[in-house]
């Protein structure tokens, strides 16, 4: 199994309701891309300096099924949307 870990920092002038778009544009894709095992999207609680403002973490049953995640229209319309509001965003997958 693979796990795909996204952590986005918003811009300061980002509205909280393009914020909660993301998150929705996010939780949506289990309904579209069906590569995805399981997915997890969230706001941080905890509002400490070094914290991010929102994160994903999803598994696949495989990298094969990563890469399509990776590719599927769907899912680039997300990355783009997050690019757009982001000031840093950062990732990781690992064997799990």
């Amino acid at each position: 199994m693979i796990t795909h870990i996204v952590i986005w920092k918003y811009r300061a002038d980002v509205e909280e309701k393009l914020r909660e778009e993301h998150l929705a544009m996010l939780k949506k894709l289990t309904r579209k891309i069906r590569q995805i095992k399981s997915l997890s999207v969230g706001s941080d609680v905890l509002k400490l300096p070094r914290s991010y403002d929102a994160g994903l973490v999803a598994t696949f049953k495989n990298r094969t099924d990563l890469e399509a995640y990776t590719v599927h229209p769907e899912h680039i319309k997300v990355v783009d949307f997050g690019k757009n509001i982001s000031k840093n965003v950062a990732s990781v997958d690992f064997d799990s």
